[in-house]
C-alpha cells in the first residue's frame, strides 16, 4: 500500500475531485429524466456508482501492473479492439441508439468498444514508435504504418458512425508522431491529402452539414440545428459567477439533450457558475500538466510515449467536450471524462488514469 501511494499526489487528488463532482452532477442532471423514464430518480446514479467502483478497481490494478505488460500485449489489445469494433456493425450483435450502432449488449450493461479502441491504439502507437526509434523520421516505416492502422480504425468508427472519436484518434496520432520526431512535412503532406476526405465525410451526411452551419451561426436555425448550442449558452449565461445552486438548473429540464452525458459541462456552468466551470477546467489542467511533466522525466521510450499518449487522450476529450458545449466547436456527442454518465467511458478512463499513476510512481 505504501508503494502504491508513491504515485503523483496532485494527479490523484485532481482525479478524486473530478469523480466527486461527476457523481454529484450525474445525480443532479439525470434525476428527473430517470424518474420519468424508469420511475426511479437514482437509476442512472446507481449505475454510474457501480461503474465508478469497477473503474477504481481497474485503476488500482492498472497502476500496479508494470508497463512491460502493456507493451507485451500491445498487438493483441489492438487486434481484440478491432474485432470488437467489427462486431458492433453486425445486426443482432451491435445495439443501435439514436441512429448510431456503437454498443454491444453484455449481461447487465452496454459496452462501447470505441472507448477501449482509444486505449488500445495509444498502447500500440507507444510500442511501435518506441520500437522504431530513429526510423520514425522515414515516411515508409515511421509514418505510413501508423496511418494505415489508425485509418482502419477510423473507417470502422465512421461506419457506426462516430465522427467525434475519429477526430480524437486522428489528433492523437498526429500529436504522438510529432513528439516522436516524425518530419513535419510528412505530417503536413498527409494532413493535406486527407483534407478532401474529411470535407467529404463532414458534408456527406446532412445532419453533419447542419451541425457545421449551426456552429457558425446557431441563431440562423434557433429551433432546429442550433437549438442545442443556444440552450447550452443560455445555461452558461444564467449561471453567471456563482451559479443557480446545485440541482437548480432549468436547462436540464428537457431543454438540453443528454444533459447527463453530452452537455454535462453546461449544467455545471449553470448550477455552479463560472467559478465551478473554472474549477473543473483547472482540475483537468492539473492532470494534463502533471502528465506532460511526467512524460518529460521518463527515460524509457515506451513509457514516455505511453504517458504522453494517455495525457493527450484525456486532455483532448475534456477540451473538445468543453469547446462543443460552449459553442466553440461543431456539436459532437463526446462525454466529459470522469464526469459524464457512461459506464464504458468511466471504466476505460479510470484505467488510463491508473496507467498514468503507475508510470508516475517515484518519478514525480
Amino acid at each position: 500500500m505504501r508503494d502504491w501511494l508513491a504515485v503523483d499526489k496532485w494527479m490523484l487528488l485532481a482525479l478524486a475531485a473530478l469523480l466527486a463532482i461527476g457523481m454529484t452532477m450525474v445525480l443532479s442532471t439525470s434525476y428527473l429524466y430517470s424518474q420519468e423514464r424508469y420511475g426511479d430518480g437514482t437509476y442512472f446514479f446507481r449505475k454510474q456508482l457501480i461503474a465508478m467502483g469497477a473503474g477504481i478497481i481497474a485503476l488500482i490494478a492498472c497502476s500496479i501492473v508494470p508497463s512491460t505488460f502493456y507493451r507485451r500485449f500491445a498487438y493483441p489489445l489492438l487486434a481484440v479492439s478491432f474485432v470488437v469494433l467489427a462486431l458492433v456493425l453486425i445486426p443482432g450483435i451491435g445495439v443501435s441508439r439514436g441512429g448510431a450502432r456503437r454498443w454491444l449488449m453484455l449481461p447487465g450493461f452496454a459496452f462501447q468498444p470505441s472507448e477501449f479502441a482509444k486505449l488500445a491504439l495509444v498502447v500500440y502507437l507507444a510500442h511501435s514508435m518506441a520500437k522504431k526509434e530513429q526510423l520514425i523520421r522515414t515516411f515508409a516505416v515511421g509514418v505510413l504504418p501508423h496511418l494505415i492502422v489508425s485509418g482502419a480504425f477510423a473507417l470502422m468508427l465512421l461506419l457506426e458512425p462516430d465522427f467525434g472519436t475519429v477526430l480524437i484518434l486522428t489528433m492523437l496520432l498526429y500529436f504522438m508522431l510529432f513528439v516522436g520526431g516524425a518530419r513535419v512535412h510528412h505530417l503536413l503532406a498527409t494532413a493535406l491529402m486527407a483534407l478532401p476526405l474529411l470535407i467529404y465525410v463532414m458534408t456527406k451526411a446532412e445532419y453533419r452539414l447542419r451541425r457545421l452551419m449551426s456552429f457558425l451561426d446557431p441563431w440562423s436555425d434557433a429551433s432546429g440545428s442550433g437549438f442545442h448550442v443556444i440552450q447550452s449558452l443560455i445555461a452558461f449565461g444564467s449561471g453567471q459567477m456563482w451559479g443557480r445552486g446545485l440541482g437548480e438548473s432549468r436547462q436540464k429540464l428537457f431543454y438540453l439533450p443528454e444533459a447527463h452525458t453530452d452537455f454535462v459541462y453546461s449544467v455545471i456552468g449553470e448550477e455552479l457558475g463560472l467559478l465551478g466551470a473554472l474549477v473543473v477546467l483547472a482540475l483537468f489542467g492539473v492532470i494534463i500538466v502533471r502528465g506532460l511533466q511526467l512524460t518529460a522525466r521518463i527515460e524509457e521510450p515506451f513509457d514516455q510515449y505511453l504517458a504522453f499518449g494517455l495525457t493527450v487522450l484525456l486532455g483532448l476529450q475534456a477540451l473538445i467536450h468543453m469547446g462543443v458545449v460552449m459553442g466553440l466547436m461543431p456539436t459532437k456527442g463526446l462525454v466529459l471524462p470522469f464526469i459524464s454518465y457512461g459506464g464504458s467511458a468511466m471504466v476505460i478512463n479510470l484505467m488510463e488514469a491508473g496507467i498514468l499513476l503507475g508510470l508516475s510512481r517515484r518519478r514525480l
